[in-house]
């Protein structure tokens, strides 16, 4: 008997729901400190280079660079049976913050630590959004 599994999907928190929400809206949000001026990444209540909690939102490019990839040939869980080979990327956006993340809409021998990338956006549910990245 095969058994449909249901892709396991992000759960925003109230820390984390500004970011799921830029993305449903097209939009890449970071988190600046207004104390010390650092882009912080993933969402979090503090900030990681100086502790305060002067964290405030801000919309960005999307633009950044491939930091490192690995290209999984083989499923990194059952629920991705069906999605190999996949792209998985370190992408480092403008504001230097690193993202882990799935590239898109590139072959795989075009792909090079260095290349110029822009977030795209799949909806993966009608409440989630995945940010996604193809060459820029």
């Amino acid at each position: 008997m095969d058994v449909e599994l249901v892709k396991p999907l992000p759960v925003p928190t109230p820390t984390s729901r500004p970011f799921w929400e830029g993305l449903a809206d097209g939009k890449v949000r970071i988190q600046k400190c207004d104390a010390c001026g650092t882009w912080v990444f993933y969402p979090r209540s503090r900030c990681s280079c100086c502790l305060s909690d002067q964290l405030r939102w801000r919309d960005v490019s999307g633009k950044g660079t491939l930091y490192t990839f690995t290209i999984a040939r083989q499923p990194t869980s059952p629920h991705f049976a069906g999605e190999t080979p996949q792209l998985l990327a370190v992408v480092e956006l403008d504001e230097g913050v690193r993202l882990t993340t799935n590239l898109v809409d590139v072959e795989e021998a075009d792909i090079r630590v260095g290349m110029r990338v822009k977030a795209c956006f799949e909806r993966a549910s009608p409440d989630i959004t995945m940010l996604k990245f193809q060459p820029a």
